[in-house]
C-alpha cells in the first residue's frame, strides 16, 4: 500500500549518536539543545521571533493566552481542519464561530467570516489545510479593517508561502507542529513564530509555568500563571538532525503536489484545487475533489493506494453543540474532497503509477 502520511527520519547513523548523546550528557530537560534548534528553526522560516514548544496544540494555546481571550469571546475558526484548532479554542472558555469555507478550496472563505465578524470577536483562527495557503490578501484586509488579530494555524503548511516568503511572519501569530506525521517531525513538538517582538517573551513565561528562565529560579516571581508547554533536548536534539534534511523532504512533497497538478488538470471525473493569488502551497496532503469519492477510495484502495478525507469535519462534535449553524460550502466541500499520496516516500515510479490507476476511471 502507497501510503498516504509517513514521517521520516533522519538516517540511523546521524540520529542515533546525537539522540544518545544528549540521553546520558546529564541534561535532558530544556537548556541549550531546546534554544539552538529554535534559532535554527527561526533561521529556517525566516523569522527571529520564534519560540518551540512542546506540540502545535501548546503553541495555539500560549497564542490565544496572549490575546487574553476567555468566556464571553468569540474566535471564528474554520470546521476544516484537525480536532486540536477547535478543540484548543473551547480550552479558553471562548465561543468557536464557524465561518464557511470556500467550497473550491476548502479554505476559510473571508467573505463569511467578515460576515461573522461581532462585537465580541477576539480573534481570527485560520487553517492553512494540507499546506494550501488561504487568501491572506483578504484576510489582511480584514484584520486591518477590524484590528482584529489573526492566529495561522501552520501545522500542515511548513513551507508554504505567501507573497514569496515562507508562511511564518505574515500574520501575528503562525503556529507550527512537529507531530509524528508532519513534513519534519521532532516526534512531537511545536513552534510559534511572532510578527510582534513583544510576544516573544510573554510567551516565552506562559510556556513555562510563568517563570522567566533568563532569571534564576530563586530570584522569579510569577505574576501570570503558565503552563508546562516547554520543549525537552531530545526532542530538540531529534529537531536539529531532521533540520538538516526538511528542506529536501519538503521540495519532494512540492515536485509531487506539482506533478499532480499537470498530470490531473483534464483527467474526468477530478476537480483541481485553484490556489490563491500570492500564494504557494507545499503539499502536505495533495487534495483535490471528485465524483464519486466512496467509489474512488474503494478502486484506489484495490490497486493498493492509499485515499481518504483524512480529517473529520469539527462542527460536528458534541463539544460545539452551541456552535452549530449551516455550513453549505462545507457541506459540498466535505462531500467530496479526497487525499492522495504525494510525500517524500512517493517516488517516481509509484507517482507515475497513481497517476495512471486515476486515469483508468473508478
Amino acid at each position: 500500500m502507497i501510503s498516504l502520511v509517513k514521517p521520516y527520519i533522519a538516517p540511523a547513523e546521524e540520529m542515533m549518536p546525537a539522540i544518545q548523546n544528549i540521553l546520558y550528557s546529564g541534561y535532558i530537560a530544556e537548556s541549550e539543545p531546546v534554544w539552538d534548534f529554535e534559532k535554527q528553526f527561526g533561521l529556517f522560516i525566516d523569522n527571529k521571533n520564534t519560540i518551540v514548544v512542546n506540540s502545535g496544540t501548546a503553541a495555539l494555546h500560549i497564542s490565544l493566552s496572549i490575546l487574553d481571550i476567555g468566556p464571553g469571546d468569540e474566535v471564528i475558526s474554520t470546521p476544516m481542519t484537525s480536532e486540536p484548532t477547535n478543540t484548543t479554542i473551547a480550552l479558553t472558555g471562548a465561543k468557536v464561530v464557524w465561518g464557511d469555507v470556500d467550497p473550491n478550496t476548502g479554505l476559510l472563505d473571508p467573505r463569511s467570516v467578515e460576515e461573522k465578524i461581532n462585537e465580541n470577536t477576539k480573534a481570527i483562527m485560520l487553517v492553512h489545510y494540507a499546506g494550501m495557503v488561504c487568501d491572506m490578501n483578504e484576510f489582511n484586509m480584514i484584520s486591518k479593517k477590524y484590528g482584529i488579530p489573526i492566529i495561522e494555524d501552520a501545522a500542515h503548511a511548513l513551507g508554504s508561502r505567501y507573497k514569496g516568503k515562507i508562511i511564518a511572519s505574515n500574520s501575528r501569530f503562525t503556529c507550527f507542529s512537529f507531530q509524528a506525521i508532519k513534513q519534519m517531525t521532532t516526534v512531537d513538538g511545536g513552534a510559534i513564530g511572532f510578527k510582534n517582538e513583544d510576544d516573544v517573551a510573554v510567551a516565552k513565561k506562559l510556556r513555562w509555568f510563568g517563570l522567566d528562565k533568563s532569571v534564576s529560579r530563586m530570584n522569579n516571581d510569577i505574576t501570570r500563571a503558565g503552563y508546562k508547554y516547554g520543549m525537552n533536548n531530545v526532542t530538540a536534539t531529534i529537531g536539529q538532525i531532521q533540520l538538516k534534511h526538511t528542506p529536501e523532504v519538503l521540495n519532494k512533497y512540492i515536485e509531487n503536489g506539482k506533478y499532480y497538478d499537470d498530470k490531473l488538470k483534464s483527467v474526468a471525473g477530478i476537480h483541481l484545487v485553484p490556489y490563491y493569488e500570492d500564494t504557494q502551497p507545499s503539499y502536505w496532503l495533495y487534495t483535490m475533489k471528485v465524483e464519486n469519492r466512496e467509489d474512488f477510495c474503494k478502486m484506489m484502495e484495490e490497486k493498493g493506494i492509499a485515499a481518504s478525507p483524512l480529517h473529520h469535519r469539527s462542527d460536528t462534535h458534541s463539544v460545539f453543540e452551541e456552535s452549530r449553524c449551516d455550513l453549505p460550502n462545507m457541506d459540498e466541500w466535505y462531500s467530496r474532497f479526497v487525499h492522495i499520496p504525494c510525500g517524500w516516500w512517493v517516488g517516481n515510479e509509484e507517482r507515475e503509477y497513481i497517476i495512471d490507476t486515476i486515469r483508468k476511471g473508478w
